[in-house]
């Protein structure tokens, strides 16, 4: 494999897109480390699940919109490796399959390090859980009838990477579930839909053209940026009520510090009349996101 291969497999697998994606398993293991629960090895292959699905996600993206023809001339952001030549369909079609078939071991793995490998019902639901989370990441633009083209991604985004990618690494950490989780992981849920909207934004003439039917193609840029800064500050809002829950020292509403970060963010796309211009800020709002999850997190740890 020349340097170029090496780069452009890089640049599709897009590892810029990973500290987002570690925001649901590192709030389920923080929480669990409060409650005393933690385990390194769930903590570990978590992580790297996430990694593979993160990546199978990027892979079938790069796909599905070359086939379906969403990636064009009217596309902003960085040119995805089919669309330019360096992977051919082919290529990308077969590390998608290897792709899914390491991110299903490694998933196995977790259940096992988790709740053990006899098999039981439990079992049977969080490898359920694991196949429909393979599927969506592979089927948001992939397939026939490709889910994001119909104005459901931010539905499964709020679902797999908040409710059950938080509940689902607590549970794998504890064996437990409680009806306050639901705080930190709808947080960990709206933050990361934020950044698919945001996205959306960005690509609304290119979607629009093209015919995929975003929910911001769908309800159009000024009710996208009302939706918006709902899924922020209601994540905020989900994670102070859980702070004070459990409030034990201030140390905790350290993660508050992030709050002007967002503020300005905000104010930004709301300012935006040129949504390619929208393009620097989906770097700024997945940092916000992860520094968020991390500070609230180091606070539980003390």
């Amino acid at each position: 494999m020349t340097n170029i291969n090496i780069k452009a497999w890089l640049h599709a697998a897009r590892p810029r897109t990973l500290p987002l994606a570690f925001s649901s398993s590192l709030m389920g293991s923080f929480v669990a480390w409060h409650d005393l629960n933690f385990r390194w090895t769930v903590f570990g292959m978590a992580l790297l699940t996430t990694l593979f699905l993160q990546v199978l996600s990027n892979l079938a993206n790069d796909y599905g919109d070359s086939v379906n023809g969403a990636d064009n001339s009217d596309r902003v952001g960085p040119k995805r490796s089919v669309q330019s030549g360096e992977i051919s369909l082919g290529q990308m079609k077969t590390a998608v399959i290897i792709t899914s078939a390491l991110a299903l071991i490694s998933g196995i793995l977790l259940i096992g390090l988790g709740i053990g490998f006899t098999l039981s019902v439990g079992w049977l639901v969080f490898l359920l859980l694991g196949v429909m989370a393979l599927s969506a990441a592979i089927l948001y633009t992939a397939g026939s009838k490709p889910y994001g083209y119909i104005g459901l991604g931010d539905l499964f985004v709020f679902l797999f990477f908040g409710l059950a990618g938080v509940l689902g690494t607590y549970f794998l950490h504890t064996s437990s579930l409680r009806y306050d989780l639901l705080l930190p992981a709808t947080a960990s849920g709206l933050l990361s839909t934020a950044v698919l909207n945001l996205n959306n934004m960005r690509d609304i003439k290119g979607d629009a053209l093209s015919g995929k039917r975003t929910l911001v193609v769908i309800i159009g840029s000024a009710w996208a940026k009302v939706y918006h800064t709902v899924l922020v500050c209601g994540a905020l809002i989900a994670l102070t009520v859980w702070t004070i829950m459990h409030y034990n020292t201030p140390l905790q509403f350290l993660f508050l510090l992030m709050v002007p970060v967002f503020g300005q963010h905000l104010a930004v796309v709301f300012r935006n009349k040129v949504p390619a211009e929208l393009d620097p800020q989906l770097k700024k709002l997945a940092l916000a996101t992860f520094a968020t999850v991390v500070i609230f997190g180091a606070t539980l740890m003390f």
